[in-house]
This record gives C-alpha cells, structure tokens and sequence, in this order.
C-alpha cells in the first residue's frame, strides 16, 4: 500500500499551453529538428576539444612548474655547496691570520704585524661572490653542461 505523504501532487496544465506546445511542436519540421540536433552535437564536441585542450594546457603548466622547481633547488645545491666550501676556505684562513696577528701583538714584532694586517686586508677586499660571475655566465649559456 502506498503512503500518501510520498505522492507528488502537481498542477495541471491549462489547456491553452498544451495546445501552444502541441501546436510548435507541430510547426517543427524534421529538418529544423535535425538542425537542432547537429547544433547540440557540434556544441558538445567543441566543449569536449576545449577541456582536451585546457587539460593539455594544465599538465604542461605541472609540468613546466616541476621542470623549473628542479632546476632551482639544483642551483640552490650547487650555490650552497659553492658558500659551504669558500666560507670554510676564508674560515681556515681568517684563523691562521687572527691568530698570526695575536702572535705578532705578544711578540711586538711590528713587520709581522704589517703583514698579517695586510693579509687580513686582502682578505677583507675578495668577497666570495666575485667569483660567481662566472657560474653566472655558465648558466647563461644554453649550451653549457652542468653535470651533479
């Protein structure tokens, strides 16, 4: 037995729509149908190539972002690599001269202490970076080869 709530109670329609309705339809001629028909096909198929086609264009997007994404966190491992062997480099040798130059102080040696004061002056005027010039040029150039 059907419960009564769950029955879908509608409006009918008057008789003047039907007959508006029934009447177009009548008008409509197998050829305007058919017309209508090709119209919708040719408006799908065209929706259909533009998402084929933004698709396309998405995943070359992902994967032109995860191309250039390796390349930078592969300049970052070469320019850290670069900065951890150079600033050890200068660390080594800013010891040895800061502790020449502590020697040269206790010993009142005034050459040394011209010496080691102008080997900490040299130091000070090479920066690190002068030499990245050329790594930047190297990356410049389409045709170098990096190999890690």
């Amino acid at each position: 037995m059907s419960d009564s709530k769950n029955v879908i109670k509608s409006t009918p329609m008057p008789a003047k729509a039907t007959e508006v309705i029934v009447g177009v339809v009548g008008k409509i001629s197998p050829a305007d149908a058919f017309g209508a028909l090709t119209q919708i096909v040719s408006v799908v198929r065209e929706s259909i190539e533009i998402h084929e086609t933004e698709s396309t264009k998405r995943e070359k997007l992902v994967t032109y972002r995860e191309t250039e994404v390796a390349r930078i966190k592969a300049s970052e491992r070469i320019l850290r690599e670069y900065f951890d062997r150079v600033f050890d480099e200068r660390k080594v040798t800013n010891k040895r001269l800061f502790d020449s130059l502590d020697l040269a102080l206790q010993s009142g040696d005034v050459a040394a202490l011209q010496a080691v004061v102008g080997g900490i002056v040299d130091v000070a005027r090479t920066s690190p970076m002068a030499g990245i010039g050329e790594l930047r040029r190297a990356m410049d150039d389409p045709n170098a080869v990096f190999e890690f």
